[in-house]
């Protein structure tokens, strides 16, 4: 991945050329059958973002990165993590073997070429693979990408894109001409070949052109953005679930992954200016997850772990990530329809931004999450539509206080940019607790 001109990334063609470098051999299609779709431990079919492994629903939880050493790998899936990138079939089988998922990428701009031809026959019928990828930010890349005017020179001046010069609209109507139904013909041969029609995904940069995007959005089921706002100059957190809402909306519904910050932008070479470490603190990344969740999110991952030598912060986002997983059965159930969020202030008091809310039931079990997006204290925020719980208590998770739910609803104070959980019992917290003190 390298940088870009707002904020986002591109994977390094020498990524691209290496990965379809790697496929090994022929697969033979006839062991495909009935049988293999009886032991495959995944379910796919019309995609809404979650996976179903062994029958049980999958919130995904992805990290770019597959660590080379298996003791990093077994890490990695005991924080709860449930999928890493893998670019061979040796790179399944090791994911396999700890009970993780991989996302495969490919060149779909490549078309269906002899190469994407063998890599995906080399990998189709392995059971561990999850999710196909399509080429990163491919929208972004010839529109956007501030590559374009300081290396590639293919804009003569600077944001040419978000000037709309004649060269920038040309030169993106030609690429996306060649490129798109390039990628059009290697998802349709995926699809041709994948007994389990696993999903395709793409990933975009958050400001990525939604009408480039629509002309590819009919040949995939996921799509989505990065969004990294922890710098030097430091960005709002919230930013996530405003970008979440954006690709809900260049989706058109489709379900969407989001890719959160896995890294100090210092730490990234190739036109960078950050200098100083600026790592997201444990809290940063919690409110980051959950507020993408919490604007609907169907999955998230976790972009540049591989360029972090900081290991306090790779324990503080496996913190995140235990988190998400002991809350699993929540965040693969549906809304409580119910459920309303009313913020009570004077009237002359600052207006409300955004306060968002997460509430979920699981059998008799109850979640609800709370994020502060404003910079303010909310003193009055109140969770009404609880009649089911009326009585009963509220535990704040990895906290001591309690409140009672009465008369159908449940009040709580929420500081600027702060998150608070609260859930029915107890046992959806991790044990382990290490990372979570994470701060810079």
């Amino acid at each position: 991945m390298r940088e870009t001109a707002l904020g986002g990334t591109r994977r390094d063609a020498r990524e691209e050329n290496n990965l379809l470098a790697r496929w090994s051999h022929q697969g033979i299609w006839c062991v495909l059958g009935v049988c293999f779709l009886m032991l495959s431990p995944y379910a796919f079919g019309a995609s809404d973002g979650l996976l179903t492994r062994n029958g049980a629903r999958v919130f995904p939880i992805g990290f770019y990165e597959l660590p080379a050493d298996d003791a990093g790998l077994k890490a990695m899936a005991d924080a709860g993590v449930t999928m890493a990138h893998c670019h061979s079939r040796a790179d399944l089988d090791r994911v396999q073997r700890v009970g993780m998922s991989g996302v495969f990428p490919l060149s779909l701009q490549e078309g269906a070429s002899e190469k994407l031809k063998a890599l995906v026959a080399s990998v189709a019928d392995h059971p561990a693979l999850a999710v196909w990828e399509g080429p990163d930010e491919v929208v972004w890349n010839f529109t956007a990408y501030s590559g374009l005017f300081t290396s590639l020179k293919v804009h003569s001046v600077k944001d040419a894109w978000w000037k709309q010069t004649p060269e920038a609209v040309a030169y993106a109507e030609k690429q996306s001409a060649e490129l798109l139904p390039k990628m059009r013909e290697a998802a349709a041969f995926i699809r041709s070949q994948d007994k389990l029609n696993r999903p395709v995904w793409i990933n975009e940069a958050q400001k990525s052109d939604v009408g480039y995007v629509r002309q590819y959005l009919g040949f995939v089921d996921i799509t989505g953005c990065d969004i990294y706002p922890v710098r030097d100059l430091k960005q709002p957190i919230a930013n996530v679930g405003g970008a979440t809402d954006r690709w809900l909306q260049v989706g058109k519904g489709k379900p969407v992954w989001m890719v959160l910050q896995a890294f100090s932008w210092h730490e990234l070479a190739e036109g960078n200016t950050d200098k100083n470490p600026a790592y997201p603190t444990f809290a940063e990344s919690e409110f980051m997850a959950f507020d993408a969740i919490a604007h609907g999110a169907r999955g998230v991952l976790y972009w540049g772990s591989a360029y972090t030598k900081n290991v306090p912060f790779r324990k503080s986002l496996f913190a995140v990530t235990r988190e998400l997983a002991a809350l699993q059965p929540f965040l693969v159930a549906p809304d409580v329809r119910e459920a309303r969020l009313s913020v009570v202030e004077l009237p002359f008091e600052q207006p409300v931004k955004n306060v968002r809310m997460i509430v979920r039931k699981v059998q008799a079990e109850y979640l609800i999450v709370l994020l502060n997006e404003d910079d303010q204290a909310h003193m009055g925020v109140v969770v009404n539509g609880l009649d089911e719980l009326n009585g009963r208590l509220l535990h704040r998770l990895y906290g001591n206080e309690t409140a009672a739910v009465m008369n159908g609803e449940f009040i709580a104070r929420l500081l600027p940019g702060e998150l608070r959980m609260y859930c029915t019992d107890r046992k959806y917290e991790t044990v382990n607790r290490q990372g979570r003190d994470f701060a810079r």
